[in-house]
């Protein structure tokens, strides 16, 4: 096996093993920012349907005209964050809010299975205030930001206790089997924001094909260098000197001496065997005049 193959499969070795390395650290990592760029986003969700809530109860509500005997939804501040994030899920249909309750009152917020599973979770466990994971739809991956609601107002249980202390507005509008039965600082339901991670995983996916390529496109090039170096500072001088070191030992002493520029390990061994020549040819010289 010559030096040349050696060093090659070394040097493989090394790239193969740094490329194994890095594209597993890297593919983490990028896929961590992807997760955590999606996260981001639904948090701002979650936030602006926060604020559109806070505006309706601060600023709509009070300015409403209300006819006696008449039940306005629009007051109500789950109702008008829903309705405005709707508006949103119909420009970005994979982008979802929804106010997600056991017992609703409106029956488009009941919980279905996966939503009834996180408000469970809430109700098992009190203090956690918010949590997030990835489930799987028909267009890919979905991550999905919950917070539990939980009633703490004592007022709101003025239209959530019974259908007959409830407004009769309301219980014509919804039934009187729905939303009815809450309890002061019970979690009654979630606030769950779904943002599709697709796009942001094709983001990652493609960053990390384009760094593996120019990470195998630099170890081309310093493949080539490197052989190059090796041909050129290595190779070749051992090989004019292996070359010469044949002719002289079959007694052709007419082998020109090796080139001694330099102060690397290759010219100093150049040096030393032009000694060794001439030593040699001083001694054959001595030999033949005795």
């Amino acid at each position: 096996m010559g030096l040349r193959l050696k060093f090659n499969l070394v040097l493989l070795l090394v790239f193969v093993l740094g490329l194994g390395v890095s594209g597993y650290v890297s593919h983490q990592l990028l896929q961590k920012n992807a997760r955590e760029e999606v996260l981001r986003t639904a948090g701002v969700m979650m936030e602006a349907a926060m604020a559109m809530r806070s505006y309706t109860v601060a600023q709509v509500r009070p300015h409403l005209r209300v006819v006696e005997g008449e039940f306005l939804p629009h007051s109500v501040p789950a109702y008008a964050a829903t309705e405005i994030m709707g508006q949103l899920h119909k420009q970005y249909p994979n982008y979802a809010y929804k106010e997600a309750a056991l017992n609703p009152t409106n029956p488009r917020d009941r919980a279905v299975g996966w939503e009834a599973d996180i408000i469970s979770e809430f109700r098992n466990n009190t203090d956690r205030k918010e949590f997030s994971g990835i489930r799987l739809t028909p267009t890919g991956p979905s991550m999905y930001l919950a917070r539990p609601f939980q009633i703490k107002d004592p007022s709101c249980l003025a239209c959530h206790t019974t259908a007959e202390s409830a407004p009769p507005a309301m219980v014509k509008l919804y039934g009187g089997n729905n939303g009815f039965g809450w309890k002061l600082n019970e979690v009654i339901g979630a606030q769950i924001v779904s943002v599709p991670m697709s796009l942001p995983i094709e983001k990652a996916d493609s960053a990390f094909l384009t760094f593996m390529a120019s990470l195998a496109g630099v170890f081309a090039v310093l493949f080539i260098i490197l052989n190059l170096m090796l041909s050129v500072l290595i190779v070749r001088p051992i090989r004019r000197m292996s070359a010469a070191a044949d002719k002289i030992s079959v007694g052709e002493l007419d082998v020109p001496e090796l080139n001694e520029s330099g102060k690397d390990e290759v010219a100093v061994l150049g040096k030393s065997f032009n000694r060794m020549r001439r030593s040699l040819e001083k001694a054959i010289s001595l030999i033949d005049d005795n």
